[in-house]
C-alpha cells in the first residue's frame, strides 16, 4: 500500500541524494521552484549521514541510483530518454545506467529456473554458463539444451525482484505526492503519472511471458524477410521468471540490457 509507511525509505532516498551530492544537481536540472529546493535541503541535509556513499568515480545523480537500487537504476534508465524532463546533460549521463548491476549468482538463478519450471536444470541443460549479460531486472545465460545439443540464451529475473520494485513504486508515489504538495508549481512536470507510467513498463517487463510473446510475434511477422536472423522461442522452457530463446550473437546481452 502507498503510505506513511514508505517514510523510511524516503528518507533514504533523500540522504542519499543530499550525500552523493545528487540533490542539488537534480533539482537544477528539473528547474525546481525555491520552495521544493529549501524543503529538500531541510528534509535532507539532517538526514545525509543515512544515505548510502555510492560510487564516487560516477556523476552525482548516477552516484545515487545506482545506490538506491534496482528499481532507483530502471527510473533512471526511463529518465535518460526524457531530456524534455531532466535535461540533455542529465540524461546522456543517465544512459550509463543501461548495465549498471552486477549479476546475481548463478546458483540463484538456477533456482529460480528449477523452481519455475519444476525440472531439475541439469536435466534441462547439458551446458550452462554464468552470466553473460546483467541488467537491473534479469541476467541472461548461455546454455545447451540436454535433448538437442541446441546452443540457448537463458533469461533470469533477478530473484525477489518483484516485490522490491512494488516497495519502490509506493515510495515513488509517496514522492511525487510530497514533491506536488510543497511545491504546486511542478504539477506541469506531473510527478505522479510519470510514476504511473514506470510502473506500467516495470509490471510488463516482470513477467517474461509478455516479453517472450512479443518476440514470437515478431519472429513470425519477420520469417520471409531476408537478413533476418531472430531468435526462436523455446515455449517450453518460458514461464513468467524464465526466458529461453535460440542463440544468436548479441542477442542475449541485447534483450537483458533493455530490463
Amino acid at each position: 500500500m502507498r503510505g506513511p509507511h514508505n517514510i523510511w525509505r524516503v528518507i533514504r532516498t533523500g540522504a542519499t541524494f543530499e550525500r552523493t551530492g545528487a540533490m542539488r544537481v537534480a533539482l537544477e536540472a528539473l528547474k525546481a521552484p525555491r520552495s521544493l529546493r529549501i524543503a529538500a535541503r531541510i528534509l535532507g541535509l539532517p538526514f545525509a549521514w543515512l544515505g548510502h556513499r555510492g560510487d564516487p568515480a560516477l556523476p552525482p545523480v548516477t552516484r545515487a541510483l545506482t545506490a538506491l537500487g534496482p528499481a532507483y537504476i530502471k527510473f533512471g534508465q526511463i529518465l535518460s530518454t526524457r531530456p524534455d524532463v531532466v535535461g540533455s546533460e542529465l540524461a546522456q549521463q543517465l544512459r550509463v545506467l543501461q548495465d549498471k548491476l552486477p549479476p546475481f549468482p548463478t546458483a540463484q538463478a538456477k533456482k529460480v529456473i528449477a523452481d519455475e519450471l519444476e525440472i531439475p536444470v541439469e536435466q534441462l541443460f547439458s551446458a550452462f554458463s554464468e552470466p553473460v549479460a546483467a541488467a537491473s531486472i534479469a541476467q541472461v545465460h548461455q546454455a545447451t539444451l540436454a535433448d538437442t545439443g541446441q546452443e540457448v540464451a537463458v533469461k533470469v529475473l533477478r530473484p525477489q525482484i518483484g516485490r522490491a520494485f512494488r516497495k519502490d513504486i509506493d515510495a515513488f508515489y509517496l514522492i511525487a505526492w510530497l514533491v506536488e504538495t510543497i511545491a504546486p508549481a511542478t504539477r506541469r512536470l506531473r510527478p505522479r503519472e510519470v510514476v504511473e507510467h514506470f510502473e506500467g513498463v516495470v509490471l510488463q517487463e516482470l513477467d517474461l511471458r509478455i516479453e517472450a510473446a512479443a518476440a514470437g510475434e515478431f519472429a513470425a511477422n519477420t520469417a520471409n524477410d531476408e537478413g533476418f536472423d531472430v531468435p526462436q522461442i523455446q515455449w517450453g522452457l518460458c514461464s513468467r521468471q524464465v526466458m529461453t530463446m535460440s542463440w544468436a550473437k548479441g542477442s542475449a546481452s541485447w534483450r537483458c540490457c533493455r530490463h
